[in-house]
């Protein structure tokens, strides 16, 4: 066993180690494998303490834990916990560690770097933001949410199916047949027959105009496919008063809309049981004479009923037929407001031009039909319009094109067949057709066709009032949304 040297107090000195200094003091020489031995020997028998063994890194060879300070690698990832994994194209695994618990404050927007309101906030400065702040952009699809087209689900009624089916078929009615008549024209084949055709339509056919509506069909008007048409938005027709079959009328229906839907499904066909309400009535709906220059579609129109809105085809329908033979217990129903009124289709509001349209009261005068005021709560609602107040001149462009072609062009959009916001498609907003009272007229023109003046504006004006009354009477049933109140223009 090694000896010690006692120094002048009696304290214990080391052992010296040089064998220089252990030659000095008579010491053997130093065996460092004896001394490894010693240390083991007293770490065995309790004179070392564990808990003074040397902190290392790891093992010699380098196979022990690796520690920082007191934990092991084991511990560490328990408290930083994965935040995210990313898989290249080569399947390598690129794992990122959660971040700070201020790092997600960081990315998001504080006073100075959030989108400031007009007035309210001063731009940013470079010298206002400190260091630990971060600037951040938009974030990307933040108004999705907002912006997004609702879609319509797979597990829609059939029901509705039918009924989006029934409207996309009167809204394109049209293009659909005027395309299938293109198609027929490709086909040699069908010349014999389409080139007589054409020529009775532009030339020798006056069905549209001379009043005998020989090609009526009620079969047709009364099919429950229109049915669905006027349940989907849904439409129904009101009565005030009952009519006497015994007298001929003029219907003046308001607001036109933007296609008059509302116009089509109680009038244009029984689904909304027109011959029920006023039954020994013959309603004829009338549209523009263009419309029965388009082949096909001018035969499926005059199969509906329709008729020219031109004065030739009202003086026929009112004079011909009936039950006397001389029109009694016939009516037609004209859109007044026509193709300019289109141009003020908006939802929430109603603006009618009717102070400068007497003809149609000129025409009930001289054949004497009572004037019966319809005002169509809804129809409006049914699609959205570009403001003309907003972008001037678009309205512009549009009242040059009425004015040279007859018709305008209302730039809308409503819902298409599979969503519920862009399409061409009306809505599906309800459309109350309140027929109003018939204002009693005398028959005045003769063969001279005139019609006194006074007469004339005093008709008119009891048809605007029994039109206001409608409104005032049915606008807090029927328009309990609406802007502002009726308007008369023009």
């Amino acid at each position: 066993m090694a000896s010690t040297a006692l120094n002048g107090d009696g304290k214990l000195n080391p052992e010296p180690s040089q064998p220089e200094e252990r030659a000095e003091h008579a010491l053997p020489p130093k065996s460092y494998a004896e001394a490894a031995n010693a240390v083991t020997n007293d770490q065995l028998q309790g004179t070392m303490p564990l808990d003074s063994k040397p902190k290392m890194n790891g093992d010699v060879n380098g196979s022990g834990p690796i520690t920082n300070g007191n934990k092991s690698r084991e511990q560490l990832d328990e408290e930083r916990i994965i935040y995210e994994k990313h898989v290249n194209e080569n399947g390598e695994i690129l794992t990122s560690i959660k971040p700070s618990e201020n790092y997600e404050d960081s990315l998001k927007h504080d006073e100075k770097t959030a989108p400031r309101e007009k007035g309210k906030q001063r731009p940013v400065k470079r010298q206002d933001q400190t260091q630990d702040e971060l600037a951040s952009g938009r974030k990307a699809g933040a108004g999705w949410q907002k912006s997004a087209i609702r879609w319509a689900p797979l597990n829609v009624p059939l029901q509705r199916r039918l009924q989006t089916l029934a409207v996309l078929w009167h809204t394109t009615t049209i293009p659909l047949l005027l395309s299938f008549f293109f198609l027929l024209c490709s086909i040699p084949l069908t010349w014999p027959l389409i080139i007589p055709y054409l020529i009775y339509t532009f030339i020798i056919s006056e069905e549209a105009t001379d009043g005998t509506l020989r090609r009526r069909s009620p079969w047709l008007r009364k099919s429950k496919f229109w049915s669905a048409f006027a349940s989907y938005f849904p439409a129904r027709l009101h009565r005030t008063v009952e009519l006497e079959s015994t007298r001929k009328y003029i219907f003046g229906y308001h607001p036109h809309g933007i296609i008059s839907h509302g116009a089509f499904a109680a009038f244009g066909t029984e689904a909304l049981g027109f011959s029920d309400l006023y039954p020994g009535i013959t309603n004829t709906l009338l549209t523009l004479d263009a419309n029965f220059r388009v082949p096909l579609y001018r035969d499926y129109a005059l199969a509906l009923g329709l008729a020219s809105v031109s004065r030739e085809s009202i003086e026929n329908i009112l004079s011909k037929g009936g039950r006397n033979g001389e029109g009694m217990g016939r009516a037609v129903t004209i859109v007044i407001g026509g193709a300019r009124e289109s141009l003020d289709a908006r939802p929430h509001s109603l603006r009618l031009v009717l102070k400068s349209r007497k003809g149609f009261v000129k025409l009930a005068i001289r054949t004497g039909a009572d004037l019966v005021p319809v005002l169509a709560f809804g129809e409006n609602e049914l699609y959205d319009q570009v403001d003309g107040v907003e972008h001037p001149w678009i309205h512009k462009f549009q009242m040059l094109v009425k004015k040279g072609m007859g018709f305008t062009i209302p730039l809308f959009h409503a819902r298409g067949i599979f969503n519920y916001d862009v399409g061409l498609l009306p809505y599906r907003r309800a459309v109350n057709i309140v027929v109003g009272r018939p204002i009693k007229v005398v028959q005045q023109g003769g063969k001279d066709n005139k019609v006194d003046e006074k007469y004339l504006d005093q008709v008119h004006q009891e048809y605007v009032d029994e039109l206001v009354r409608l409104w005032d009477g049915y606008k807090d049933t029927f328009a309990k949304d609406r802007q502002g109140e009726l308007e008369i223009v023009e």
